[in-house]
């Protein structure tokens, strides 16, 4: 697995961003965070990918059933602040990465190319 630039991705980058995935999740089954307009109970952290000096982390989400996907993804960018506070006292790290929230469209893209494949099988 490499980033964009064509670097390998580090094994501490893989680990730190598993750790702040699994504390994301926790933190929005929870609802711990306490987001205003949202419930977070209903969004699921598929993958977090760290840079390589881990200062930033890209958190892919999806609400359930993909609903409000865009607009749940601003109120998060919003509220990231508060969300970053609440992961402060899960995650021990030297220095905790700023969180950028993205929507996860790795689905819709297998279901296109599944589509895709349907289609030329026909």
């Amino acid at each position: 697995m490499a980033d964009r630039i064509g670097k390998p991705v580090s094994q501490r980058q893989l680990r730190v961003g598993e750790m702040i995935k699994q504390s994301l999740s926790m933190i929005f089954m929870k609802n711990e965070a306490k987001v205003p307009e949202i419930e977070t109970k209903l969004i699921t952290v598929t993958e977090v990918r760290m840079s390589q000096d881990l200062k930033i982390a890209k958190a892919y989400v999806l609400p359930l059933g993909g609903k409000n996907a865009d607009e749940i993804i601003e109120k998060l960018k919003k509220n990231a602040f508060l969300i970053r506070k609440i992961l402060s006292q899960k995650v021990i790290i030297k220095f905790l990465p700023k969180i950028l929230f993205r929507k996860d469209e790795s689905f819709e893209y297998a279901e296109k190319i599944e589509n895709l494949i349907k289609q030329t099988n026909k």
